[in-house]
């Protein structure tokens, strides 16, 4: 069939459109760059792990709370930055949902890496981005793997606390936890690699005490919790007790990033009953991945990796989204 002059413009046209909307779609991910602050802020990373090393001199934890804090930017709203944003007339924060509220921290590191950069580089580097260069030099910094940290993200100007209190939970089943990983385009070895960030750091006896005395209604301790751990955990945290009380996530090496929370799941000495269903759920896809990891931790680390990197991908804002917050606390 031939065309005419004018179809085959209209079918420029459509093509145009056609282009347009798949760079929509698709360009966000494709702006991200571990180069992007090359010629605007070239020494951004090492800035960065500057001020985590010094926080982390004087506070173990903060390595752990520091990833954290990327983590549950991301799975809100994508990873803009989001979890950052104060209470205002236009902000209900999430701060204030129940995965949050007196548990996440670190928020005066990012503060103080936020000033440090904005003395390099005024007006270039989002508090998304800071947040995912210091989410990899906390793993770095406590023996982990490090990854080329893709870049460019903007920072959002609104907070969703409605899902951040959906966010995966200590209590969420395996099936619960696939799925919500699923919903933000991660698959089953992502799970079980960033599960493996409880490799280091605390948890509150409020978010597993449940496992101790009456787990799902039962009356009685989690099965699947080793009698001995079982009977340490019982000490710390005492029925009707402190739930603000900290526990190690791993009791092995509780400040170290390394594989030894795979081996505590085979041990069933997993901490957060969200940690021991990876494996001890009966015929679950997730056994076989906790298995290499325990066995190889040079597999780990290489899929911890890959799994950051999808993770940071979960919707950046970039282009002219968004915009670069002065003070990460406050929209501009």
């Amino acid at each position: 069939m031939a065309y005419s002059s004018s179809s085959s413009s209209s079918c420029s046209v459509c093509l145009a459109f056609f282009f347009f909307f798949a760079l929509l779609l698709h360009g966000s991910r494709a702006q991200l760059s571990s180069t992007f602050y090359a010629s605007s802020c070239s020494n951004v990373s090492a800035v960065v792990r500057n001020v985590v090393q010094q926080a982390q001199s004087s506070d173990v934890r903060i390595v752990a709370s520091l990833l954290r804090l990327h983590f549950h930017d991301c799975f809100v709203n994508g990873c803009d930055g989001s979890i950052l944003l104060d209470n205002s007339d236009s902000i209900q924060s999430e701060k204030d949902a129940l995965p949050n509220k007196n548990s996440v921290r670190g928020f005066d590191v990012v503060d103080d890496i936020k000033t440090a950069v904005e003395n390099v580089c005024p007006g270039v580097v989002s508090c998304a981005d800071i947040l995912a260069l210091a989410a990899e030099a906390s793993v770095d910094l406590a023996g982990g793997p490090t990854w080329d940290v893709l870049l460019g993200r903007r920072d959002g100007t609104t907070a969703n606390p409605t899902a951040a209190n959906n966010m995966p939970s200590p209590f969420d089943d395996l099936d619960t936890l696939k799925q919500k990983f699923s919903d933000v385009g991660l698959d089953d070895t992502d799970l079980v690699a960033l599960s493996g960030a409880h490799t280091f750091g605390r948890a509150q006896c409020r978010f597993f005490s449940s496992r101790l005395y009456n787990y799902s209604g039962t009356g009685s301790p989690d099965p699947s919790l080793d009698s001995t751990y079982l009977a340490t955990l019982q000490q710390n945290c005492p029925e009707g007790g402190d739930g603000t009380t900290l526990n190690n996530l791993d009791l092995t090496t509780p400040d170290t990033f390394d594989n030894k929370y795979f081996t505590n799941l085979q041990s069933n000495e997993g901490l957060l009953q969200s940690d021991q269903e990876l494996f001890s759920t009966s015929g679950a896809s997730t056994i076989s991945i906790v298995n290499s990891f325990a066995g190889d931790e040079s597999t780990f680390f290489q899929s911890f990796a890959s799994s950051m990197i999808n993770m940071g991908n979960i919707d950046p804002l970039t282009g002219s989204n968004g915009e670069i917050r002065s003070d990460c606390k406050k929209v501009n």
